[in-house]
């Protein structure tokens, strides 16, 4: 590995690691309100949201045949069903929808 590439990696790794580290340090004693408490336990699910919703949108070709994979999954989520099995029916039903369209 060349000097340039290892120095690369070390500064994002150096970049990536301060903003982590600096709340855990100083704001370990710091008690924060609860509306920044519920804003903060909501920042997952938007980064997830975020990330998927594009790759949804370009997982075929035809976009409502990845909406229908998403409000398939959406629905049994809403229902209470375990990971696995709102994964599964999602490709089970867009695998009747391949076979049949």
């Amino acid at each position: 590995m060349s000097p340039t590439m290892f120095l690369l990696i070390a500064g994002m790794a150096i970049v990536t690691y301060i903003p982590r580290m600096l709340p855990l340090t100083f704001m370990d004693t710091l008690p924060l309100p609860s509306w920044l408490q519920a804003v903060l336990r909501n920042v997952p699910y938007a980064a997830l949201g975020a990330l998927i919703f594009p790759g949804i949108l370009t997982a075929h070709e035809n976009v409502y045949f990845s909406l229908i994979g998403a409000l398939t999954a959406i629905l049994v989520a809403y229902l209470g069903a375990n990971l696995i099995i709102v994964v599964l029916s999602s490709i089970l039903i867009l695998m009747t929808l391949t076979i049949f369209f």
